[in-house]
């Protein structure tokens, strides 16, 4: 991840909701909710609905609860806004929406019983219920900043034939959190990179900062081969890799600085060509790092024979306007946008999160064509370890664990598109209005997918119009709702 002091964060602190799952215990600085029982006897009854809604309150009174409201499309008409639906005018695919499963994530998660683990593992990935589905996921080539240590997968200085290349370092807790992952989700879709590459293969010698030596571009195209090659054979494919995180930031533990025009270098002369020698198809995916600098991008896509071998550019937000990726889209349409990381940080407002999240990355991130929302990270503890030395101190996972589980803002951030925009979805259009922000998606089975986001600061009535009929609705100020049909 990143030293906070080195960006600009446009985040407002983060406020805890809690969800206990068995006995818990909150972060510092949170109040847990209470858990309110149904009264036995007193059923609630559901209404008849043409479309489903989904809450998630400012104020956490509704934590992404369904509600027994009836929505029923009609002919109606009143003065109240309306939000126009048009499923006709299609932008991008749909590849999913979830979170960074960091080592520190998948010790944490690999730390429970057997049967809490079965049980968080289905709430998190499965579909059905009140489960969230998960469809997408970024891990780390080596360790991150949110890893225990510092490491990468072939320490032994000098050895430019990897014959000492290995995953054991995963074995403990990454990979077999995976594999039980993909067995709830044969399908899911995994991006992986590095935060370095081994130290001995850069300018200082060091896993902080630094630079990849040129005479090491061909050694490390190499070792992304045989990366993608022993996850394959531990069952695991990965779908995509971009050759460095954040790789405009040398100050974070690990890091490595990589400058666009030697990371196109890297992927025209050494990743692009070793990918096609050993008949890899895992995408590349370039640059990684956040909106101020979407030239990074579009500067590697303008050489053909680098483009050639690139499927599109990936995104962060600590620094930047979220608009900035609708434009390397129009400049390059053949290429796709990707968003891949964005923190959540102890210590603040929930409310604040929700909206600024919603508004800016599953709303504001795919109207910009973005395939994918991906949040910082999964899961932390109770004082948002581990770290390394230099890491990340105050990243909140979407989920705590302690001696129970909290669920956090992002866990409801994400929750909100991921259960219902499938993989294969295509964003369609839908209007947006002064305070009501919205964005909207067709699955493959026909279902629609409308997230909206009261961004205003009062309560507010809405229409939503789909094919010449509608329904009446409303959200608190500050409130996130999906609406399913």
């Amino acid at each position: 991840m990143k030293k906070i002091t080195r960006y600009l964060l446009i985040i407002t602190a983060i406020g805890l909701a809690v969800v206990q799952y068995g006995c818990s215990k909150s972060s510092p600085g949170t109040t847990p909710k209470p858990v309110v029982p149904v009264t036995p006897g007193t059923p609630v009854t559901p209404v008849t609905t043409d479309v489903n809604m989904w809450l998630t309150t400012a104020d956490q009174t509704q934590l992404f609860k369904q509600q027994n409201v009836a929505l029923v499309f009609n002919t109606n008409t009143n003065g109240n806004p309306t939000i126009n639906v048009d499923d006709t005018r299609t932008y991008q695919p749909i590849d999913g929406f979830g979170f960074a499963l960091t080592g520190g994530s998948a010790s944490l998660i690999n730390s429970l019983s057997d049967a809490n683990k079965t049980a968080l593992l289905n709430e998190l990935f499965k579909t059905d219920g009140t489960n969230i589905g998960i469809s997408y996921l970024r891990i780390t080539l080596g360790a991150s900043d949110l890893s225990a240590a510092t490491f990468s997968y072939d320490d032994v200085n000098g050895d430019t034939d990897l014959a000492n290349f290995s995953l054991d370092k995963e074995k403990a807790d990454l990979l077999p959190i995976l594999k039980k992952i993909l067995a709830i989700n044969p399908n899911i879709k995994i991006l992986s990179c590095p935060w370095s590459a081994p130290a001995w293969m850069k300018d200082n010698n060091s896993f902080y900062g630094g630079s990849l030596k040129p005479e090491y571009f061909d050694t490390y195209a190499k070792y992304f081969v045989k990366y993608i090659q022993a996850m394959k054979a531990e069952g695991i494919t990965i779908d995509a890799i971009t050759p460095q995180n954040e790789p405009l930031n040398a100050y974070n533990n690990p890091s490595m600085l990589m400058l666009s025009v030697d990371q196109g270098k890297f992927v025209k002369n050494n990743l692009g060509p070793a990918f096609k020698a050993a008949g890899i198809t895992t995408k590349i995916i370039v640059y990684d790092h956040n909106a101020d600098h979407p030239e990074y991008a579009t500067d590697i896509f303008a050489d053909k024979a680098t483009a050639d071998f690139v499927d599109g550019a990936a995104f962060h937000l600590y620094g930047g306007n979220i608009n900035a990726l609708g434009p390397v889209h129009d400049q390059y349409p053949d290429k796709n946008i990707y968003f891949t990381e964005q923190a959540t940080f102890a210590g603040g407002n929930f409310g604040g999160d929700l909206s600024w999240h919603v508004s800016n990355l599953i709303i504001g991130a795919t109207r910009n064509w973005s395939r994918n929302v991906i949040e910082w990270n999964l899961a932390s503890d109770p004082n948002q370890n581990p770290h390394t030395v230099g890491g990340c101190t105050t990243c909140l996972g979407a989920i705590t664990v302690g001696t129970g589980i909290t669920r956090n803002v992002s866990y409801y951030i994400i929750a909100h598109a991921s259960k219902f925009v499938r993989p294969g979805a295509v964003r369609i259009a839908s209007d947006l209005l002064s305070n009501i922000q919205t964005v909207a998606f067709k699955n493959t089975d026909g279902s629609k997918v409308l997230v909206v986001l009261n961004a205003g600061g009062t309560d507010q009535n809405f229409n939503i119009r789909y094919s010449s009929k509608m329904v009446n609705t409303s959200l608190k100020a500050g409130a996130v709702a999906t609406y399913i049909w």
